[in-house]
């Protein structure tokens, strides 16, 4: 029992160490507190998501097969990318106007 809910710790802290990386060192984000304060708030929302995950398993498994056959996760992430994308782009063109 123990090795399960550390399996699960283990993966909330590796894909929370990621996220860090990624948005601090890759995508050269301004974060308060550096990488630290990345890590903390990356930490914080994997095991946030970890929860929210666990509370909500039926929705989330009932959304993921709407009438049988369709995954909707996919394209709504995708449409919420897309959108961020869209708004920075829009912010910077506003900026520079």
């Amino acid at each position: 029992m123990f090795s399960y809910y550390f399996n699960i710790a283990l993966v909330y802290i590796l894909l929370g160490f990621i996220t860090a990386v990624f948005f601090y060192f890759i995508l050269k984000r301004d974060i308060f507190g550096r990488f630290w304060g990345a890590l903390i708030v990356a930490l914080i929302g994997s095991f946030a998501g970890g929860v929210f995950g666990y509370i909500f398993d039926d929705l989330i498994r009932q959304l993921t097969m709407v009438n049988g056959s369709v995954n909707i996760f996919p394209p709504l992430i995708t449409a919420f990318i897309c959108i961020w994308v869209f708004s920075n782009l829009s912010e910077k063109q506003k900026k520079d106007d």
